[in-house]
């Protein structure tokens, strides 16, 4: 736990949401049950192992001595939340949260890269932003700017496991034309709208609460598309399995995309390593070439790179 402390000791005041320290990359032994994450002004920490209470005082109170060397005036005093992860429920990873210290502020908004975004970080695992996909939205806000100088037009954009639509914001934010997000979950996607409106962007997007694999037609009649973004959860019961269901998204790309379109595929399954996603692309979508894959932002480092989040870029033709 001496690297958690240590780090804690020298961050400075966070401004932007963002991962602290990642012992889940397996670079910090001794810490790989721990994660830190601000959300200005809050602190969300999160164990995947069992802790005891001698364990929360003591970074509670590295957190409160830091705290009081960093805050600003107007900052108010420490807020910070722990979160157990671990165990099992209904097939599901139990996630138990406590706020610590502080309050958190309601409603919560916190900025990335000059965007805003609602999040919440009492309430499940997923808090509304997902802070390993930073350099994500960063490529895809630049990608849509380039676009535009280039072609002299904004981007059309398909954003597919839209979640609370931060992409569509980098990519608005870039200058694209319009961004259809969709989404089975109609309560994520009000959030997505919420976060359009905070940044003036609300004319920009559409909304669909839609089955993906049930909508082929209409989200096919909505192209092409110069930009789809698949994000989906590795595994969600019910919903989509990415071992089984990825395929299924990859054999609609060449139809959904323009002469030259891009493809940004993301997939976040330590067990499952980027192989995987060229292999599905050989085989489902033989016309996409791959481009890239966008690193990840650096804190998120891990002793396998395999296992981390992979974000790969593909180009039509």
């Amino acid at each position: 736990m001496q690297t958690l402390l240590t780090t804690i000791a020298a961050t400075p005041g966070p401004t932007d949401a963002c991962r602290i320290f990642h012992g889940r990359g397996g670079l910090h032994p001794g810490c790989e049950q721990w994660t830190l994450d601000a959300y200005p002004p809050v602190w969300v920490l999160t164990s995947f192992a069992p802790v005891t209470d001698e364990q929360l005082a003591t970074i509670g109170a590295a957190l409160q001595e830091r705290w009081a060397q960093i805050a600003l005036p107007g900052d108010g005093p420490l807020c910070w939340v722990f979160q157990q992860r671990g165990g099992v429920q209904r097939l599901q990873v139990r996630a138990d949260t406590r706020l610590m210290e502080g309050a958190v502020p309601d409603p919560h908004t916190v900025t990335e890269d000059g965007a805003c975004y609602l999040v919440n970080v009492l309430k499940g695992q997923n808090h509304g932003l997902f802070l390993d996909m930073a350099a994500g939205r960063r490529w895809v806000r630049g990608f849509a700017a380039s676009f535009k100088a280039e072609h002299g037009r904004g981007l059309r954009v398909l954003n597919l496991f839209a979640y609370t639509c931060a992409f569509s914001v980098a990519a608005l934010q870039g200058g694209a034309a319009h961004v259809v997000n969709v989404d089975m979950a109609r309560g994520a996607l009000a959030v997505g709208q919420q976060n359009h409106r905070l940044n003036s962007l609300a004319d920009g997007a559409s909304f669909w609460p839609h089955d993906i694999f049930n909508s082929w037609g209409k989200v096919g009649r909505a192209g092409p598309f110069d930009l789809v973004i698949v994000d989906p959860p590795s595994y969600q019961k019910g919903s989509f399995v990415a071992t089984k269901d990825y395929a299924r998204v990859l054999r609609r790309l060449p139809d959904l995309l323009a002469p030259g379109g891009h493809a940004l595929l993301c997939l976040n399954a330590p067990e499952i390593g980027p192989d995987f996603l060229l292999t599905q692309v050989a085989e489902h979508a033989p016309s996409l070439r791959l481009v890239q894959r966008v690193p990840n932002p650096a804190v998120f480092a891990d002793v396998d790179e395999a296992r981390s989040l992979k974000v790969m870029v593909f180009t039509a033709g």
